[in-house]
């Protein structure tokens, strides 16, 4: 895959310190036992060259989990109103993130373009194509975006599995009586082998595989 001129923030020599510290203090977390989580499967992210991963979307917490999994520094899509959030503003500023404001069109074609950046400069780029939180007792159909990406660069896409993270941080709809942030739960991380973009030529065929991989990923037992 070419690449173009103008190396993205995201993957700039800023975003790779902070990710660097970021990911110490995650880790450190995992470690201590502050949080629970298992991840499987990371060795399935390519070491180097472009890739796509796209995961399912049950917690605000899911991209933490998701991020500090990783061993390479990634560059994530997300809703644009956590610019304006303090302090995660500012880290997500940081990394060089993508914002995008959702059900606008403009923006969702704006952050796809940045995205492909991302990829044409050799990097990963995170993607939730349910575009919101799911609760479990809904289905959000896919946005076209990862398919579309995938199928114009030629980019593998890892479809990941996250469970747990709903009952750590639950939304706030769906909260009740639990408390906010229970550190008690258990979190997993089941990274999948990678979706080939070449053995595909309709967008929702693509799309239809990798909801079915995300599915069985998320449902696996830990």
């Amino acid at each position: 895959m070419e690449k173009r001129a103008g190396r993205p923030s995201g993957l700039g020599k800023r975003a790779w310190v902070t990710t660097q510290l970021v990911r110490r203090v995650l880790r450190a977390l995992a470690w201590s036992k502050f949080v629970h989580v298992t991840v499987i499967g990371r060795e399935l992210v390519p070491r180097t060259g472009p890739v796509i991963v796209a995961s399912n979307h049950i917690s605000m917490l899911d991209a933490v989990f998701l991020w500090g999994a990783l061993r390479r520094r990634a560059v994530a899509i997300a809703m644009a109103e956590l610019w304006s959030w303090p302090v995660v503003g500012w880290l997500v500023r940081r990394l060089g993130q993508i914002p995008v404001v959702r059900r606008d069109s403009a923006s969702g074609q704006s952050a796809l373009a940045q995205g492909e950046q991302i990829l044409r400069h050799g990097g990963v780029l995170l993607i939730y194509p349910e575009g919101r939180l799911v609760a479990p007792d809904e289905v959000e159909p896919y946005k076209p975006g990862v398919a579309k990406l995938a199928l114009a660069t030629g980019v593998p896409v890892v479809p990941v599995g996250t469970a747990g993270t709903d009952e750590v941080m639950p939304m706030r709809r769906l909260r009740g009586d639990r408390p906010a942030f229970d550190r008690r739960r258990r979190v997993t991380v089941r990274f999948g082998t990678p979706l080939d973009p070449a053995g595909f030529t309709d967008p929702e065929q693509f799309l239809e595989q990798l909801r079915q991989r995300i599915e069985e990923l998320r449902a696996a037992p830990a």
